[in-house]
């Protein structure tokens, strides 16, 4: 009778207990290269929780490139595997790129799909961000043409601490209408590396809606990366252990705010 009691009150404790929100993140090692900046960037890609730091070990991406002025450009090679430092270390990539025109610079992923045991189902984030690059703000608000992403309504650079962020999702190029945003921040990424200390796991992951055209909005309240990860389910399937299993797809895009000093 005790064993089922605590079974009971394990299978409770699990179905109350909020789940970590999952992230494909990209982020650059600066996000506006101006004229007496240098032009070589690192671009770390993960797929972790950001608010909490836990890393997911990441298989060697699809895709990896950049898109300037329509044209895309195929950087995959250019990834070297890394590790997190943690008691099971897990992989992450980096790769690097030099700026050499002006004009906006939009970095985007297309990951291996991560299997997740815990929701039976595949997770694949199309994972974006925009660099402004030498004064010409030319293309930020360009779709690169996944199969699901955000596309930037407010300009996704240059953005104080407080400002107003706007996107809407695509999936297969349309709006998704009140499509489910989940928004975090990438703890530690201010200049001052402090982390935040939630007063609950609420807070660890915003959770807002996007109107009838798919757009939606939200002011970031401190300085340094936040994340914006809107979820759909595939058409298609994966096999696992002989079945076919769903496959969460994600549009992640992301963006930096400093603080007005």
């Amino acid at each position: 009778m005790k064993r089922i009691f605590f079974i009971l009150l394990t299978l409770i404790l699990c179905a109350t207990t909020p789940s970590l929100a999952h992230f494909g993140v990209i982020i650059p090692s600066d996000d506006i290269v101006g004229q007496n900046d240098p032009r070589s960037l690192s671009v770390a890609i993960k797929f972790m929780h950001p608010f909490e730091g836990g890393h997911m070990d990441m298989a060697r991406p699809q895709q990896f490139g950049v898109m300037h002025r329509g044209a895309k450009t195929d950087l995959l090679a250019s990834l070297q595997a890394g590790q997190s430092e943690s008691e099971h270390p897990t992989r992450w990539w980096q790769g690097d790129f030099g700026i050499k025109r002006p004009g906006d610079h939009t970095f985007y992923v297309v990951p291996t799909p991560y299997w997740e045991p815990a929701e039976d189902l595949f997770i694949v984030h199309y994972t974006k961000v925009c660099v402004a690059a030498l004064g010409l703000e030319d293309a930020w608000d360009q779709p690169v043409g996944l199969e699901t992403e955000i596309i930037p309504l407010t300009r996704p650079y240059g953005l104080w601490t407080g400002n107003l962020f706007s996107g809407q999702v695509l999936l297969h190029g349309k709006p998704v209408p009140f499509a489910e945003i989940e928004v975090e921040f990438l703890n530690g990424s201010d200049d001052s590396q402090q982390k935040v200390v939630p007063p609950d796991e609420t807070y660890i992951t915003q959770v807002i809606k996007a109107d009838a055209n798919g757009s939606f909005h939200y002011a970031m309240p401190r300085a340094g990366w936040w994340g914006f990860s809107a979820l759909s389910e595939a058409d298609w399937t994966l096999p696992h252990d002989g079945q076919d299993k769903a496959v969460e797809i994600g549009a992640v895009f992301w963006v930096r705010t400093r603080d007005m000093n």
